[in-house]
């Protein structure tokens, strides 16, 4: 069996940040030692689940040697992402709307063909995919062919 245990997303202003997903997820918030002004919201749950937060720009590169990853600030990146997630969260679409509200984010419930999701656009530049659980059992429908015996 596979686990997806964290993820990494850019941002600007990563403390706000870690404390709107702390209270979103019911998480911890911790620091994230290797880069400064980096953390990490932890999900509270059994497979160590979490979103570290970097700051806007920078980079993870390989080490030149046998060291871990390395990084760096680059000035002239945009801010957006590619990288997302789809996540399940024991919120309502209502409370889910309403932090991204609170907060000046954009956030809709979007079709994705089977299932929906709620985009929720961290700072407007960085979205992740939350999902109620109605909408967490409509995805695994959806996606139980892709499962392996």
């Amino acid at each position: 069996m596979s686990q997806i245990h964290h993820y990494s997303i850019p941002v600007q202003d990563t403390k706000h940040v870690a404390e709107v997903l702390c209270e979103l997820f019911e998480g911890t918030i911790t620091p994230f030692g290797p880069y400064q002004n980096s953390y990490i919201v932890w999900f509270g749950d059994q497979y160590g689940s979490g979103i570290e937060l970097y700051p806007a720009g920078t980079e993870m590169i390989p080490d030149a040697g046998d060291g871990q990853a390395n990084f760096r600030h680059n000035a002239s990146a945009s801010g957006f992402t590619a990288t997302h997630a789809a996540i399940s969260i024991d919120r309502s679409r209502e409370e889910i709307l309403k932090f991204a509200s609170d907060n000046g984010w954009r956030a809709l419930e979007l079709s994705r063909g089977t299932f929906n999701v709620i985009e929720f656009w961290i700072e407007n530049r960085v979205m992740i995919e939350l999902l109620t659980a109605d909408m967490a059992r409509d995805y695994l429908a959806a996606t139980k062919r892709f499962v392996q015996p």
